[in-house]
């Protein structure tokens, strides 16, 4: 499979394991932020790996709730 992707991108010589469009999108307002950081804090829990954004070990929304996460996240 990421050999046939490969292929497909005159990019890459063999194989293709990272999409590689992307749609970069600016960050121009603080209700901005807020949205994208929602996205990404939901995006475990509509995949229904938890129940709440706070639960997955490896988000940020940890250190939003005041529990520790992985990294060192500076809220400011």
């Amino acid at each position: 499979m990421f050999e046939r992707a490969g292929l497909k991108n005159n990019n890459n010589k063999n194989w293709q394991l990272w999409q590689q469009h992307n749609h970069p999108i600016e960050l121009s307002a603080n209700k901005v932020i807020d949205q994208k950081l929602d996205y990404l804090h939901y995006n475990p829990v509509v995949a229904g790996y938890v129940e709440s954004p706070e639960h997955w070990l490896y988000s940020s929304a940890r250190d939003y709730y005041g529990l520790p996460g992985k990294l060192e996240v500076s809220i400011g």
